[in-house]
């Protein structure tokens, strides 16, 4: 279970105003819901993913993790720029306390990401196309109750899209996804349940094509 708990989440743009991005929002996820968020670029969708694997904190408010839950696949932050990918991975692997498979967690993670002899390379080089896979190949090398999803299934060529999909498949029999993608058939793939991101509020709903309605509803007319 993740319990959200009146979030306020601001930004100070480059003029020095403040761009308030997030406004009370609360919300329960309960166990094996798979989740999507919805809403118009830029309505936080992205932000509210990072607050609740833990990469950004709020200005206000909590969240209450109840289970094991990933850092965001697709969000390039975390990653030590400095360290090549394969020195992030074992530090990632070492912090889960896998010392004694370390070997065979480094070898799934390269053979998943598909980037080549970039896995040697400081990650300050890599594409941000890179960054994703890599990560995407970090959170699914652990097992996590929920696993959080930014745009991944968008990431590289088809061939990696496949092998992504059909990882989440096998991910879903075990666990909860919260998921960001601008395909709505992917998202309905995945997803059971959905939140609508609308000024800065979010809107639950048990079913996704409600959040959806909602959503399409909000457009421009």
């Amino acid at each position: 279970m993740i319990i959200v708990d009146n979030i306020y989440k601001s930004y100070k743009t480059n003029n020095g105003k403040t761009k308030n991005v997030l406004s009370d929002v609360s919300f329960t996820i309960p166990p094996k819901v798979s989740v999507a968020l919805v809403g118009a670029n830029g309505a936080g969708k992205s932000t509210l993913l990072r607050i609740i694997g833990g990469i950004e904190k709020p200005n206000k408010g909590s969240i209450q993790r109840d289970s094991r839950v990933s850092w965001p696949m697709g969000f390039g932050g975390g990653l030590q720029q400095t360290l090549t990918g394969r020195q992030n991975a074992k530090f990632v692997c070492r912090i889960h306390g896998h010392e004694d498979d370390i070997p065979e967690r480094l070898k799934y993670i390269q053979d998943f990401a598909g980037i080549g002899e970039g896995f040697d390379r400081p990650v300050r080089t890599y594409s941000a196309g890179m960054k994703s896979r890599l990560q995407f190949g970090l959170s699914l090398a652990f097992d996590f109750d929920v696993y959080i999803s930014d745009e991944v299934t968008a990431v590289g060529d088809a061939a990696f899209k496949k092998k992504a999909a059909e990882a989440f498949k096998k991910v879903a029999d075990h666990a909860s996804i919260l998921m960001v993608s601008h395909s709505e058939s992917t998202l309905k793939q995945f997803c059971s349940a959905g939140i609508f991101i609308y000024q800065g509020k979010a809107h639950w709903f048990d079913q996704l094509d409600d959040a959806l309605t909602a959503y399409k509803e909000s457009m421009p007319k």
